[in-house]
């Protein structure tokens, strides 16, 4: 123990880097249960929270304590934080299964793809009434209901206007298997109620309020039709995207190349695009005062500039609607800017640390999501790597010869890609089931075009847009552009761009990050390397996973079935190609159709008359996939109905309507050993804020009693 308390002291300057692991982990704590913790529970975290400060500051020798008692701390902060957050948010609203007359304020519009092709708009509403039947006169709703216009509805619609529309709405859908994404979860802590399809073009009873948001919205619109006039085509969607944060432009086939190519981030208002404006803001700043003697001379320079750039970064993000990334970022970049006011190093872990902190106290659930995670993992394996690779960097950036030099800046940019793609690259399987091999080389290529061509063409473009000239600026824009959005087809089409892999399962991405803190946050080599173990095993938990025999969505009017590489879904006119491609993609297989007639080659799954029979050791499954048939169901050990018949089978166990009204998503598994098990999304889920009851019933809206 002495020998420890020895090796942690000789670490001492690092041992802060871990308060935001652990708080993260408090954080995970909290969204890993299956039902609330008890109020006595989060006293008592409570406690410790406050307690843990005090023992931190205890002069006692036992350094074990000291550092037991801060991590304590900072995960019963991150759990608290996290309990803080998802009960400070409002339930879900009980929506009527009908179409129904609403009025809201419009908070947001937005242009978003449609899978077929093409854009559709999207408008958020607050304060939403619903002015039919017994919700007629019902207090407004406290949470947003995002509307999906018509396709031929082409009114002006601006932030700040009151619409009534006729609609059919529906609440955040469940996940469409137990354990995969939870859209719930995402929708509560975002304030969406619920989703809602307009059957008629909107009627606008109020104007505009005036404020700054319509007026920021009537300012992205303006600016991304000054753009669209002179950039047609996908080049103009993506000068949009990268001025306004309007991507609604931009086609699924170049999403999906800028995906496969690993470019996706280019797309995304985030990180690298407000590093690259508040770069060109501080050296534009910097520049010109030093054409000043006086200034050059008496002024802290430095440091007006980082807060002139910071300003600039601030109104680049409101200009592009201030979406989350873009929020993490500026913290960020806020950190960054204390650092160079202070005298402190810029890019630092300590840096990281600290913002990591704010971000988990303020959005917890940020943790859960992909950019947070991306943002986390790129930019610690960014400053650890190059931290560990700083004297031969800065030996060949210094060399006499120009080769030297040369090698040093390529080196460098090469450096920064790997770590950062390789870094992100377990994230992805997580979240896409994917990865891909060439993400370096195109990176290589489009960040410094980005950084150096397309981005300040960009800026320019803003400013001389008063003067009408900004053509001058936008047309070198669209040969960046250009570039980027012909290298990310060209890449894309490369053998190896797409590999698709099971999907790496959350405990798998936990110990891939624990792996990461190990392996970046420690100084000592001998102990660095021992987080390449648990990073290596995660790699291969996608591969540990059982994968499920049948599926059933919570809709219930689909399933499937695994059959090696295949999965078999049917009724067809039934296959939610959505959920269908969701499956695909976790799973890791090909999609195929259940058929009358069919037979798979070894005989264990045959299909007639509508109903399916699966065979898998000992076990007997049937499906009926439609009314109609009523076969015996002599000899079945599960029952899967999708019309809700076969009273008489109560001696099996079922999976009909009733059970997905109840318990949602079903996954069958069959286990030669100790035989068929179902797991539910219920079970999976748990009983939290965010789980709506069965049937997907939210809180019925009524306004309270006299005595309340």
């Amino acid at each position: 123990m002495a020998t420890l308390s020895g090796r942690l002291w000789a670490q001492r300057g690092r041992l802060v880097l871990w308060l935001p692991v652990a708080m993260g982990m408090g954080n995970a704590a909290y969204f890993t249960l299956s039902r609330e913790p008890a109020m006595g529970w989060v006293v008592a975290l409570g406690m410790a929270a406050l307690a843990g400060p005090v023992l931190v500051r205890w002069r006692g020798d036992l350094l074990r304590v000291r550092i037991g008692a801060g991590l304590s701390c900072a995960a019963a902060c991150g759990f608290l934080a996290a309990w803080a957050a998802a009960h400070h948010a409002p339930p879900f609203p009980d929506l009527p299964h009908r179409a129904t007359h609403l009025r809201g304020q419009v908070r947001a519009v937005e242009d978003v793809a449609a899978p077929g092709g093409g854009t559709r708009r999207r408008v958020d509403l607050g304060h939403v009434q619903l002015l039919d039947g017994i919700d007629a006169g019902m207090p407004p709703m406290r949470r947003v209901i995002r509307l999906r216009l018509r396709d031929d509805d082409t009114q002006a619609l601006a932030p700040g206007m009151w619409v009534t529309v006729r609609a059919l709405l529906a609440p955040p859908g469940p996940p469409d298997l137990p354990g995969g994404y939870d859209a719930q979860r995402r929708a509560w802590f975002a304030g969406i109620g619920g989703s809602a399809r307009a059957l008629d073009v909107p009627v606008i009873t109020t104007g505009g309020a005036g404020g700054w948001a319509t007026w920021l919205g009537r300012v992205r619109a303006h600016i991304a039709g000054r753009v669209m006039d002179v950039l047609p085509g996908q080049r103009g969607a993506m000068a949009v995207t990268l001025l306004t944060g309007r991507s609604g432009g931009i086609s699924a086939r170049t999403r999906a190349d800028f995906a496969d190519s690993g470019l996706a981030h280019l797309l995304a208002v985030a990180g690298l695009h407000l590093g690259i404006v508040m770069g060109l803001g501080i050296a534009a700043v910097r520049s010109m005062l030093a054409l000043s003697e006086h200034a050059a001379l008496r002024w802290p320079c430095r440091q007006i500039a980082a807060v002139a750039g910071l300003v600039l970064g601030c109104g680049y993000v409101l200009l592009t609607g201030a979406h989350l990334p873009a929020q993490r970022s500026l913290v960020m970049a806020s950190v960054a800017t204390l650092a160079i006011l202070t005298g402190r190093r810029v890019v630092s872990l300590r840096s990281l640390a600290l913002a990591a902190g704010v971000l988990l106290l303020l959005e917890p659930e940020e943790m859960l999501e992909l950019p947070m995670q991306m943002s986390v993992a790129a930019v610690m394996a960014l400053v650890a790597g190059f931290e560990a690779c700083a004297t031969p960097l800065r030996l060949l950036r210094e060399g006499e010869h120009a080769w030297q030099r040369t090698a040093g800046r390529i080196g460098h940019l090469s450096l920064a890609s790997i770590l950062a793609g390789v870094a992100c690259l377990p994230v992805g399987m997580a979240h896409f089931a994917d990865v891909g091999a060439w993400f370096v080389l195109a990176n290589l290529i489009a960040v410094p075009l980005a950084a150096f061509w397309i981005m300040p063409c960009g800026m320019v473009a803003l400013l001389l847009m008063p003067f009408g000239l900004e053509a001058l600026a936008l047309v070198p824009m669209g040969w960046g552009n250009a570039v980027v959005i012909w290298l990310a087809h060209h890449v894309a089409a490369w053998p190896g761009a797409h590999v698709g892999v099971p999907q790496m399962p959350a405990w798998g991405l936990a110990l891939f990050f624990l792996g990461l803190c190990w392996l970046c946050l420690w100084t000592r080599p001998a102990w660095r390397l021992w987080g390449v173990a648990p990073i290596a095993l995660a790699m291969m938990t996608p591969w540990m996973v059982r994968v499920p025999d049948v599926l059933v969505p919570a809709q219930g009017r689909m399933l499937a079935v695994v059959d090696g590489p295949d999965l078999l879904a049917g009724p067809r006119g039934h296959v939610d190609r959505f959920v269908l491609g969701d499956w695909v993609r976790v799973l890791d297989r090909r999609a195929g159709s259940l058929a009358d007639g069919m037979a798979t080659p070894d005989g264990r799954l045959t299909c007639q008359a509508g109903v399916c029979l699966l065979v898998r050791g000992a076990h007997r499954i049937m499906m009926e996939l439609r009314g109609g048939a009523d076969p015996s169901c002599a000899g079945v050990d599960v029952l899967v109905t999708l019309s809700g018949g076969h009273a008489a089978c109560r001696d099996v166990v079922r999976i009909d309507a009733l059970t997905l009204w109840r318990s949602g998503a079903q996954a069958l598994y069959l286990d030669p050993s100790r035989g068929g098990e179902v797991r539910t999304d219920r079970q999976v889920r748990g009983a939290r804020p965010w789980v709506m009851g069965p049937g997907q019933h939210g809180m019925p809206n009524l306004p309270m009693a006299r005595a309340e």
